[in-house]
C-alpha cells in the first residue's frame, strides 16, 4: 500500500451513490477504485463521479480484487456484521455503516477480530469527525457551561410514503431507533463522557418496527450526573436539535447531524449574564472527514475518534431502551 487507501464499496445502496462514493472519492488520503453490485445500471451511475471505477458483480469478487485496501459497507442492518467479517478475513479494513450490529454482543467479535488481524474495524459513526461536535466536546470539558444539568436530543423525518425502505422492514433490522437513535444516544455519550445509569422509553410501533421513541433518564460520567431526553421519529417533519445545558450556560447544535443538508453547521454558547456566541463551519464535509480519519489511523496510527468500544457502549444502550421500553401505539 502507498500513502494512499484504496477502498471498494459492497452495494450500490443510495446512500452510497450520493454521500459516502462522492466523499471517498473526494478524501485527500483516499481514492475509490471498486463497486460490487449485480445490476449494471447502478455501476453506471457511480461511473458518472468515478470514471475509472471497476465494478464487480459479487461482494466476494470485490473482497478476492488485490487492489483494494478498505471496504465500505452500506448493506442493510442485519447485513453488517456479517460482511464486516468477510472483509476482515480477506485483510480489508472496514468502514461499515451504522448500526455496526443489532446487538451489542455481536460487536464483540468485531472488536476480537481487529485485535487479532491488526485491521481497523470501524462505525460509520460521521459526526463525532465533524468540527462542531469537537467544539462542543471541549466547551463541556472545559467547563464552559458548568456542569451539566441537563441533555436533549431530536431527529425526526417522515418516511411512511415509502413502503420499500428498509428503515421500514423489521427483519432487516429497521426502526427508527437503529437508524437515528444511534446519533441522539451517541451524541450526547460522546459530548459529556457519560454513559447512562437508568432509563425509561416509550415507542410506537408500525408493522413491526418503531416509529416514534421517547427515551428519558439519567447519565453519569467524569463531570458528573445529570437527566436526559431523547426523542426519534420515521413520522415527523424533519427536525435536528441537541440542547446541552449547564449550571451557568447553555450550548445548542441546530443541525447536529446532516449539516450541510439539514442546514449550516451552527454551534451557539449563552453564558449566564445573556451573551451570545455563535461559531459556525458552512462548508465542513463530515463523510470526507471520516474518510481521512480512517486513512489516518491506517497509515499513521493516529486514535481513531469513533472505536468499537464506543460504537458498543451506544449499542448496548440501544438494547436496553428496547429491554425497557412501553410500546404505546
Amino acid at each position: 500500500m502507498g500513502n494512499v487507501l484504496n477502498w471498494g464499496i459492497l452495494g450500490a445502496a443510495s446512500f452510497a451513490r450520493k454521500m459516502m462514493g462522492p466523499a471517498i472519492h473526494a478524501a485527500g488520503n483516499a481514492r475509490l477504485v471498486s463497486l460490487a453490485t449485480s445490476k449494471a445500471q447502478k455501476g453506471i451511475e457511480f461511473k458518472r463521479f468515478c470514471p475509472d471505477l471497476k465494478v464487480h458483480d459479487s461482494y466476494d469478487a470485490l473482497l478476492s480484487d488485490p487492489t483494494v485496501d478498505a471496504v465500505y459497507i452500506p448493506l442493510p442492518n442485519h447485513l453488517h456484521v456479517e460482511w464486516a467479517v468477510k472483509a476482515a478475513q480477506a485483510g480489508k479494513h472496514v468502514l461499515v455503516e451504522k448500526p455496526v450490529a443489532l446487538k451489542a454482543d455481536q460487536i464483540d467479535d468485531l472488536i476480537a477480530l481487529r485485535d487479532q488481524t491488526g485491521l481497523l474495524i470501524a462505525e460509520a459513526y460521521m459526526i463525532v469527525h465533524h468540527p462542531q461536535w469537537v467544539r462542543a466536546r471541549e466547551l463541556i470539558q472545559s467547563g464552559a457551561i458548568g456542569k451539566v444539568d441537563h441533555a436533549e436530543a431530536v431527529f425526526t423525518y417522515d418516511n411512511r410514503a415509502d413502503v420499500n425502505n428498509v428503515r421500514n422492514k423489521p427483519h432487516m433490522g429497521g426502526g427508527g431507533i437503529r437508524d437515528i437513535g444511534v446519533y441522539t444516544y451517541s451524541s450526547l455519550r460522546f459530548a459529556t463522557g457519560a454513559e447512562p445509569t437508568d432509563i425509561a422509553a416509550r415507542i410506537k410501533t408500525e408493522n413491526g418496527v418503531d416509529t416514534w421513541a421517547q427515551v428519558v433518564g439519567e447519565m453519569e460520567g467524569s463531570l458528573g450526573r445529570f437527566t436526559f431526553s431523547a426523542m426519534t421519529s420515521m413520522r415527523l417533519p424533519p427536525r435536528q436539535e441537541v440542547i446541552l445545558q449547564g449550571e451557568t450556560g447553555q450550548i445548542r447544535l441546530s443541525a447536529p447531524f446532516n449539516p450541510g443538508r439539514f442546514g449550516q453547521a451552527e454551534l451557539e454558547l449563552r453564558r449566564p449574564n445573556n451573551t451570545r456566541t455563535v461559531e459556525t463551519w458552512p462548508s465542513e464535509n463530515q463523510y470526507i472527514l471520516q474518510v481521512e480519519n480512517f486513512g489516518r489511523t491506517v497509515r499513521e496510527g493516529a486514535g481513531y475518534p469513533c472505536p468499537l468500544e464506543f460504537s458498543r457502549g451506544t449499542q448496548a444502550m440501544i438494547d436496553r431502551i428496547f429491554e425497557v421500553a412501553v410500546n404505546i401505539s
